[in-house]
């Protein structure tokens, strides 16, 4: 059966940062889900490029997936004046699923009350917020996985299909796009 994320869209979200993970999970034959928070599909990102995602949130059965994905960017203060992140993110880690955030995203986890005695990452625009952040590119410490930012993206996308699908299959993706 194949592994299901759930991949949260809000206006302002970081491009580079959505679709980078998006393409190499679907390479990789895990069935992503792009949801958007607001009323309507159609969402522009902080680069004004516009992404059209496949449902919205509240149409998601969100406890079908075995990860959450948070994107960063400007979207993220949308997010969490919103609430539904942390709370997705507080159900994915009380049932022991995955949950991932990169950029700025890792302050809703912070939100959700999830970073307290873990090892994660984040964009130094936040460090002022989450001081415990590493400097390291990615960080998984138990069932959350973490990034610093979109030239981070690659190789947060390829650990999200380690973790999902195992070594051979991040390498086998890594390999596809000359990685």
């Amino acid at each position: 059966m194949s592994k299901r994320v759930l991949c949260l869209l809000a206006p302002g979200f970081e491009e580079i940062e959505t679709i980078t993970p998006v393409d190499l999970l679907r390479r990789a034959a895990v069935d992503v889900t792009v949801a958007a928070l607001g009323g309507n599909l159609l969402v522009t990102g902080r680069s004004n490029i516009s992404v059209r995602a496949d449902a919205l949130l509240e149409d998601v059965d969100t406890g079908a997936f075995d990860l959450l994905f948070l994107p960063g960017g400007p979207g993220v203060k949308g997010m969490r004046d919103d609430g539904r992140p942390a709370s997705l993110a507080r159900e994915f880690a009380a049932a022991g699923k995955l949950v991932s955030a990169i950029c700025a995203a890792p302050t809703i986890l912070h939100d959700a009350g999830l970073l307290a005695g873990m090892a994660y990452t984040s964009h130094f625009s936040v460090r002022n917020e989450l001081t415990n952040a590493s400097d390291d590119w990615v960080v998984v410490d138990g069932g959350l996985i973490t990034s610093r930012g979109a030239g981070t993206a690659l190789d947060f996308g390829l650990e999200l299909v380690r973790t999902l699908c195992g070594s051979e299959k991040a390498d086998e993706v890594a390999a596809s796009i000359m990685a």
